[in-house]
C-alpha cells in the first residue's frame, strides 16, 4: 500500500533513516519533487531560507555531499558558512563540542555535519538548539544520499514497494548501504547485499536483508543496481586477494547487467572506481541513473532543509 506522507517531520534534527517513520520519509521524497522544478528556473532561488544562517561543518573530505548542500542552502537563500578540519582549532587539539559550543555562539540555524565517528551527529543534536542534518559519519549512516537514492528509484518505478534493490561492493564500511537498508525496508522494498563474506557486515541478518556472497545469483531479476566502491581508507589490509581479481568477480559488467530485469537501473553513490567494482560500459550506459543521482541530491536536500525550517509546500512556489 501507498504510504500516505506526514504533515511535518517530528524532530528538529535528521540524523539517520531509522528515526524517520515511513510518512515522514514520503513527505521528504513528495517535498523535493516540487522543489526539484526550482533547478529549472532562470533564477534558481526561492527566499525559504532568507535569514537562515547554515554551517557546513564537514570533519572529512567530501566533493558531492558538501556542494550539494551548498548548492541547495543557496537555492534557497541561506547565508552559509563552510568549515574544514583541515586550517581549522580542529587540527589543533580542539573537541567537536567545543567546536560547536563555538560555532552556536554565532547562532546558526542549521549545521551540517560530517564526522569520521559513528554517532557524533547523533551526539551533537543533543547539546545544541540549531538543527543538526547528518551528512554521513562513520560507517554508521548517510541519511540524505539513501533520500536521494529513493527518489531516484521512485522517478523511474513510481514508488518503493516491492521494488527488488540490489547493494553490491564494500557492504561493511559502507554508511550508504546501511541507510538505504533502513530506508527501502521501511518502504516494503527487498534488499539484497552483495559482497565477499569479508566484506559483509557481522550484523547484516539484523538488517533485514538477504545477504549473498555472488553477484550473479542477486542480480537475477532485481529492478534496482547499486554498486559501492572499496573503501581503502577504512582498512587496514585488503579484504580480498587483488582489485583484478575482485572485478573479475564483483564488478558490475554488461553481460552481469543482462541478469537483471530489462528495466533495470544503475546506481553509484560516488566517487566510482572504475574497472574496479563497475565497468565503464555499464557506468556510462543507457541504464545508469548516476548523473540524475547527483541532480536529485540537491533537491533532497533542500527538502530536508525547508522541512526543518517548518515551512510549507506552496511556498516552493514562490519566486
Amino acid at each position: 500500500m501507498p504510504v500516505e506522507a506526514a504533515a511535518a517531520l517530528a524532530a528538529k534534527d535528521v540524523v539517520g533513516i531509522q528515526r524517520l517513520s515511513p510518512g515522514e520519509i514520503q513527505l521528504i521524497l513528495n517535498t523535493a519533487e516540487e522543489l526539484l522544478e526550482v533547478a529549472r528556473r532562470p533564477i534558481k532561488k526561492v527566499p525559504a531560507l532568507r535569514g537562515s544562517t547554515v554551517i557546513n561543518l564537514f570533519m572529512e573530505p567530501s566533493t558531492r555531499t558538501r556542494f550539494s548542500f551548498e548548492v541547495a542552502e543557496k537555492r534557497l537563500s541561506a547565508d552559509t558558512l563552510n568549515f574544514s578540519a583541515s586550517g581549522s582549532s580542529v587540527s589543533k587539539g580542539e573537541t567537536l563540542f567545543d567546536t560547536a559550543r563555538n560555532l552556536m555562539a554565532m547562532a546558526p540555524d542549521f549545521i551540517i555535519i560530517r564526522h569520521p565517528h559513528s554517532g557524533a551527529p547523533h551526539r551533537l543534536a543533543e547539546v545544541v538548539p540549531a538543527s543538526i542534518v547528518n551528512a554521513g559519519d562513520g560507517i554508521n549512516e548517510h541519511p540524505t544520499q539513501a533520500l536521494l537514492d529513493a527518489f531516484t528509484m521512485c522517478q523511474h518505478f513510481g514508488g518503493l514497494e516491492g521494488l527488488k534493490v540490489v547493494i553490491a561492493g564494500d557492504i561493511r564500511h559502507s554508511r550508504v548501504a546501511r541507510s538505504n537498508a533502513f530506508l527501502l525496508g521501511k518502504m516494503g522494498a527487498e534488499v539484497r547485499f552483495v559482497a565477499p563474506a569479508s566484506l559483509l557486515p557481522l550484523d547484516v541478518e539484523e538488517l533485514g536483508v538477504i545477504p549473498f556472497v555472488r553477484l550473479e545469483p542477486a542480480l537475477e531479476g532485481a529492478d534496482v543496481v547499486m554498486m559501492l566502491r572499496i573503501q581503502l581508507e577504512r582498512q587496514k589490509k585488503l579484504n580480498f586477494p587483488s582489485m583484478r581479481e575482485y572485478y573479475d568477480f564483483f564488478a558490475l559488467t554488461p553481460e552481469r547487467l543482462a541478469l537483471a530485469a530489462e528495466r533495470a537501473i544503475v546506481m553509484h553513490p560516488g566517487p566510482m572506481n572504475r574497472g574496479v567494482e563497475i565497468d565503464s560500459r555499464v557506468a556510462d550506459g543507457p541504464r545508469s541513473v548516476i548523473l540524475e543521482q547527483v541532480t536529485n541530491g540537491v533537491a533532497i536536500r533542500m527538502a530536508i532543509l525547508y522541512l526543518l525550517a517548518g515551512g510549507r509546500s506552496e511556498a516552493a512556489s514562490d519566486s
